[in-house]
């Protein structure tokens, strides 16, 4: 069977973003004073073939710590669909 699986990766909460750094002075300098912070990652669409959404959970794991992820500098979340 064939899962749709959704990877969120975000820079640790303990380090600086400069990206967002850079993002939340834009909003300021737009006027948009709300926004309280700004942190910038990345979203990663798999679709895996696999016996069992733990597998198919367990496959984007693997795929995680060993390429689409730093973990050094990011953490992820896995979500199986």
């Amino acid at each position: 069977m064939t899962y749709s699986v959704q990877i969120k990766v975000m820079p640790l909460k303990e380090l600086l973003d400069p990206q967002g750094k850079a993002v939340m002075g834009g909003l300021q300098n737009l006027g948009l004073n709300s926004v309280n912070d700004v942190r910038i990652g990345k979203n990663i669409n798999l679709q895996i073939e696999a016996d069992s959404p733990h597998h198919a959970k367990q496959i984007a794991e693997e795929a995680s710590k060993k390429l689409l992820a730093n973990p050094v500098m990011e953490y992820f979340e896995i979500a199986v669909n």
